[in-house]
């Protein structure tokens, strides 16, 4: 209809809630550009005012510019309280029913009242995860609440204005009572008040001291209901403290004002996301000849790893080879012949179609083989490298070569693969990544295999969560392997193919048995029976030309 400021606001709100769809980023670039609109001018017509207000705080915040941070902040809260309003409001329709369910309701009419007046109760209840969930995701942002206050507190402190620092402080506490790091900037904001003010005299926030309040005592209404109605509740952790603030300062104690410094990370850049387990690297190589180049401090991040000479170029010509043979367009993506770049053919293969193809004659059997084998050994060096006290298993194995199209590599600005995370949905505006659907969350370490370096481009590089700032660029070449963690502390992409075809072994692991990839065990069959085959030949020694 050519409305084409109405078109870039929905493709601009779409985009907000899918992060990771790079066709509909294409489209708002294609619609800006046409429509003359400014990036400033964009509208996301789902966005919650309390959220973008909290946004605006955080970017004040790292901007030192503390005045405007405590503004967007207390404008956040006052918007907040007045959407949980609104929130519980709405929780007070008719009873709820799972499909069919009514059917089947038996209750008498003081069961009934009950029953609907619980539901009201936990919907009520659960307006706290509500309130922190993003348009479109499914997650709520950890911890949300509270860090409004744990900004205020450190800003109000910014500014002098000690009283509010400490009541802020004080709020925190109330969902956060152990909190050691603000439990000493408790002490040190105390110290700071005129000899007039009696500390006890400041107490924490009324605003959340109501709200806390009512939520303990809607708390045990629910667990004694659960009770005596005969339901199962379990109350969520809705305060984890997961999100800390984004610089983690906190104020020591001890020092006069004049000289405080704040401790911790630096202010600004925000802590990488936490990998819920222990982190570790620097296990043995466990094969000769592999040659360790960087580590993740020298890749500028966490738990990278790059080495050479994993495979032999030998190797790398016999697995160029069957890629030639085996690999469909498309493959993996629907048969989607370009479905990150329209600049590029995508091509893949599974290790099982490989095995496959060498068991009918297609490929030589030792050539498909070899596929199988070293991704066995690459799974093996993460494993060991990464020193995990659990197995590794496949969750996804593809040989993929991306071949640069003639004719439409002039002003290339796009990425041969565009920036991601491996195992949860990145989203650079938010400075978050969502680990949810339909991302593959299962997934914990991933690794890339190079087989070639006679083409131009296509250099592998990890990005900060900002998907813009580049910490390490990679040149792909025969025998080098690049691994790391699969989570949002690893965002990462692949420039552009310019000219030539770039072919690797991707690799993709879990820790959990529950996803190991099908076609794996699978191929894990075929390989057995094809040593139960060679066994037996060697056995009756028979010439294969014989069997011929």
């Amino acid at each position: 209809l050519n409305q084409l400021d109405k078109a870039v606001e929905a493709a601009h709100t779409f985009f907000m809630a899918n992060p990771e769809h790079m066709e509909m980023q294409q489209n708002i670039e294609n619609y800006r550009t046409m429509a003359g609109v400014e990036a400033l001018q964009l509208v996301d017509r789902e966005a919650k005012p309390h959220l973008e207000s909290y946004s605006a705080g955080v970017k004040h915040y790292e901007a030192d510019d503390f005045e405007l941070a405590i503004k967007y902040f207390e404008q956040a809260l006052r918007e907040y309280f007045n959407e949980d309003m609104e929130c519980r409001a709405l929780c007070e329709g008719p009873q709820r029913f799972e499909e069919y369910e009514f059917l089947g309701y038996k209750a008498g009419l003081y069961e009934a009242i009950a029953d609907h007046y619980m539901q009201v109760l936990v919907c009520q209840h659960e307006c706290v995860r509500e309130l922190a969930t993003r348009p479109g995701r499914l997650s709520p942002i950890e911890n949300f609440l509270p860090l409004h206050y744990d900004y205020l507190q450190f800003a109000y402190y910014r500014v002098g204005e000690y009283v509010k620092a400490l009541e802020c402080a004080k709020a925190y506490l109330l969902l956060h009572p152990d909190d050691e790091d603000v439990l000493d900037n408790v002490d040190y904001y105390e110290s700071l008040l005129d000899d007039g003010t009696d500390p006890a005299s400041v107490e924490a926030r009324e605003d959340l001291a109501m709200f806390v309040k009512r939520h303990k005592l809607e708390s045990e209404l629910i667990r004694s209901g659960a009770e005596g109605l005969g339901f199962s509740y379990t109350e969520p952790n809705y305060w984890t403290r997961y999100g800390g603030r984004q610089d983690e300062n906190r104020v020591p104690s001890g020092v006069n004002v004049e000289g405080a410094e704040v401790h911790g990370l630096s202010m600004g850049k925000k802590s990488s996301p936490k990998i819920d387990r222990d982190l570790k690297e620097g296990g043995p190589l466990l094969y000769e000849n592999i040659t360790f180049v960087y580590n993740s401090e020298q890749l500028n991040g966490t738990q990278r790893v790059l080495l050479d000479n994993v495979l032999s170029e030998e190797q790398c010509r016999e697995l160029h080879s069957v890629a030639s043979n085996i690999m469909l367009v498309g493959d993996g993506y629907r048969g989607k012949t370009s479905p990150h770049t329209p600049n590029e053919k995508f091509e893949g293969a599974t290790v099982l179609k490989a095995l496959k193809f060498g068991y009918e004659g297609r490929v030589p059997l030792k050539s498909a083989r070899l596929f199988y084998d070293i991704s066995e050994k690459a799974r093996k060096i993460v494993e060991s490298y990464f020193m995990l006290n659990s197995t590794l298993y496949f969750s996804y194995t593809h040989m993929v070569c991306r071949t640069a199209l003639s004719g439409q590599q002039d002003r290339r600005n796009d990425l041969s693969h565009p920036i991601h995370a491996d195992n949860c949905l990145l989203d650079p505006e938010a400075n978050e990544c969502w680990k949810e659907p339909p991302a593959y969350t299962f997934r914990d370490y991933s690794a890339l295999l190079y087989m070639n370096d006679d083409f131009e481009g296509g250099e592998f590089i990890f990005t900060e969560m900002d998907a813009k700032t580049v910490t390490a660029s990679i040149k792909p070449k025969c025998g080098r392997m690049i691994s790391f963690s699969s989570g949002g502390e690893n965002p990462h992409g692949v420039k552009a193919v310019t000219k030539g075809q770039r072919c690797a072994v991707a690799l993709w692991f879990t820790l959990d048995p529950l996803y190991r990839e099908l076609e794996r065990i699978q191929a894990d069959e075929v390989i057995a029976i094809l040593d139960q085959e060679q066994q037996g030949k060697h056995e009756l020694n028979i010439n294969p030309k014989d069997e011929l």
